[in-house]
């Protein structure tokens, strides 16, 4: 069955070239993909989100059930507000999904999670949820839209006006803040300040429009997955999946390892892998020449031996194609790439590629 957001008829009427994503229909672009990346990176574009799994979670034990389904710690007393970036593990320490979740104290708690795993992420949760007596409510009555660029906080302000939430001007990065009708949170996957805003399906359109008005250029999907890929963010299915742990996929960051008594779903694994080193690693690369990186072209790394490009694409901001790729821990400096049959040289960086509209690579070190 096709799903479809509550701003479907409103990608159609602005010309958005529709496909298929996770079983949804978004807009893959509106005209030019190139020109929705940059309007991101130089002033402000939004974007329909509504397709991503949004879940509240309540009940006394709803903290200590969050701190033992995600790597990353929810912490033991309530921070409202609060925002944290996390994986959810299996048993043998792979990546199920990752995901952010706000801390909303006595309300418990709400969670974002990708339109591709919504179903397996909640099976997931229910399982787990059921010895905590914990509510799982999947908020299928919500839609999203991301409001990304350095001037988007602005221009959304002066759209909202009064109806934004009180503290919303003053949020800081991984921070919300929320009233009866909004859950404003400044967050993103651009790589680019701004805010994703929650509200009910019903008001999506009209706010959509405002925003439009207001200067916000709609964007689609390929230019959301270049400006992610430039901020050296990983996509869930491509540069990780249940085979391979935060470890290994540049996550490393996203464990809380303290308190040390905290026991967490996959901490057993991980904490060995972590103890023997991890063999494996996610990293940057750059192609100084003419070509395309692409996902599965094979990466030789010399004596390091082989690795896999997981994500690739040009770079409308550097001009240059750039890739993420699973490579031996020890490979460094230089490698190639195996692109249509030849062998072509490419640099190995530490991600990001692209900060704040400007370039990473000069003098970026080559490990985590």
């Amino acid at each position: 069955m096709t799903l479809k957001t509550a701003l479907y008829e409103q990608h159609l009427s602005l010309g958005g070239r529709m496909v298929d994503f996770g079983g949804w229909q978004m807009p893959l672009h509106y005209g030019s993909q190139i020109e929705e990346h940059h309007s991101v990176r130089k002033s402000a574009g939004m974007f329909d989100v509504s397709h991503m799994m949004i879940v509240d979670l309540a009940g006394e034990r709803v903290r200590e059930f969050m701190r033992l389904l995600l790597a990353n710690d929810v912490g033991a007393e309530p921070r409202p507000g609060k925002a944290i970036y996390s994986c959810m593990l299996n048993e043998q320490g792979g990546v199920i999904d990752d995901l952010i979740v706000y801390d909303r104290a006595d309300d418990g708690f709400r969670m974002v999670v990708n339109a591709a795993t919504r179903d397996k992420d909640l099976a997931w949760i229910d399982r787990h949820a059921r010895s905590f007596g914990v509510d799982v409510q999947a908020r299928v009555d919500l839609a999203m839209i991301a409001a990304q660029g350095p001037e988007a906080r602005e221009r959304v302000m002066r759209v909202l006006g009064a109806e934004a939430p009180a503290g919303t001007e003053t949020l800081r990065p991984f921070q919300a803040a929320w009233n009866d009708r909004l859950f404003v949170s400044r967050t993103g996957y651009t790589g680019e300040d701004g805010f994703e805003i929650i509200l009910p399906e019903e008001e999506a359109t009209g706010l959509w429009q405002r925003l439009h008005r207001g200067g916000l250029t709609p964007s689609g999907l390929g230019a959301r997955d270049t400006l992610r890929l430039e901020a050296g963010m990983n996509l869930y299915g491509a540069d990780m999946d249940e085979n391979c742990t935060p470890l290994e996929s540049g996550l490393a960051w996203t464990v809380a390892w303290d308190p040390a008594d905290r026991e967490f779903i996959g901490r057993a694994p991980l904490e060995t892998q972590r103890s023997i080193g991890v063999t494996r690693k996610l990293k940057g690369l750059v192609l100084e020449a003419r070509g395309v990186l692409r996902s599965g072209q094979r990466v030789e790394c010399g004596a390091s031996g082989e690795g896999v490009i997981t994500s690739g694409s040009f770079s409308p901001t550097l001009g240059k194609a750039i890739a993420l790729a699973r490579m031996p821990s020890a490979a460094e400096g230089s490698c190639r790439v195996e692109i249509r049959g030849k062998m072509v040289d490419a640099r190995i960086v530490k991600p990001p590629f692209v900060r704040n509209g400007k370039s990473c690579l000069q003098g970026s070190p080559t490990d985590e």
